[in-house]
């Protein structure tokens, strides 16, 4: 059985960083590519952060771009978000995801990936 595990989350002052990771288990193979997405209180999901597991392509959002880097580590199967210059605006659940496709038309859609964490939570104040 599937299971991806988010840690990591927590409370933060605005400038401060934090570090999440994913933990992925019971895959028979490798996901291509993983995902942290993030949904704030009052929106739909969005994408933060993705990596293609293979050739370790990235793909950022344009409001995390510089602040966020999103690393793999596929002898553990952890994905980690490092999370820099944090603002009030990126408080909410994160959530990690993976995609068993090796082709996708947009690495930052919720729709193109099949299993999710149930999320963790970061609070960052003003």
């Amino acid at each position: 059985q599937v299971q991806m595990v988010e840690s990591g989350g927590g409370s933060v002052q605005a400038g401060g960083s934090l570090t999440l990771s994913c933990a992925a288990s019971g895959f028979t193979t490798t996901p291509n590519w993983m995902a942290w997405f993030r949904q704030r209180p009052g929106k739909g999901r969005e994408g933060v952060a993705a990596i293609y597991t293979v050739g370790r392509d990235t793909d950022y959002a344009s409001f995390v771009k510089g602040r966020f880097t999103i690393f793999l580590d596929a002898a553990k199967k952890t994905v980690q978000l490092q999370m820099n210059s944090l603002k009030p605006d990126d408080s909410g659940i994160y959530y990690c995801a993976a995609a068993s496709k090796r082709m996708i038309l947009v690495a930052l859609a919720p729709s193109q990936y099949e299993w999710w964490g149930h999320g963790t939570q970061v609070t960052v104040s003003s």
